[in-house]
């Protein structure tokens, strides 16, 4: 299953990198396979509240962030149903990945703006244009390539990269 979703992931993340976009095609097969894990590996996909708790949070959150303008709308439905493939044992230790990879790629993604617009952000501030300073920033980033950094990263904790 890690290999099958390393490469939905490729998938995925080259398409939200060249339209900005992630289809809910993705979201319907994942929530198709995980219908066939809860019979092939129940031990690993119990029908259970467990089993749920980080799709609904990714869902309720996501959705909140996309009325917000902060997460597009096929981001938050694509992560609620890639961590329906995530067997419950590591769902949460793929949590605080997630959350370490969008630190370092947003906080990279930041840091770089800020060295190009410098110059321009001062003048923004000075003149107090906060639109200008917004705009400095640009808009979303691709969020797909960030799941896959964070699900190749708990590859490497749990030993997938051991030849």
């Amino acid at each position: 299953m890690y290999w099958f979703l390393v490469l939905e992931l490729l998938a995925v993340a080259w398409g939200d990198i060249r339209t900005q976009k992630i289809p809910n095609s993705w979201s319907l097969l994942n929530l198709g396979c995980f219908a066939m894990l809860l019979f092939v590996w129940p031990e690993h996909y119990p029908l259970a509240l467990s089993t749920f708790l980080y799709s609904a949070v990714f869902l309720a959150v996501g959705f909140v962030l996309f009325l917000l303008k902060i997460m597009g709308g096929g981001d938050s439905k694509f992560l609620f149903s890639f961590f329906l493939l995530i067997p419950v044992t590591l769902q949460a230790r793929a949590l605080v990945l997630l959350l370490l990879s969008t630190i370092l790629i947003g906080g990279f993604l930041l840091l770089t703006n800020i060295g190009r617009n410098h110059e321009k952000i001062v003048a923004y501030m000075k003149s107090g244009y906060i639109r200008g300073i917004k705009e400095c920033f640009g808009t979303k980033f691709s969020f797909a390539p960030v799941i896959l950094l964070a699900w190749l990263w708990l590859g490497w904790e749990i030993g997938m990269f051991t030849f």
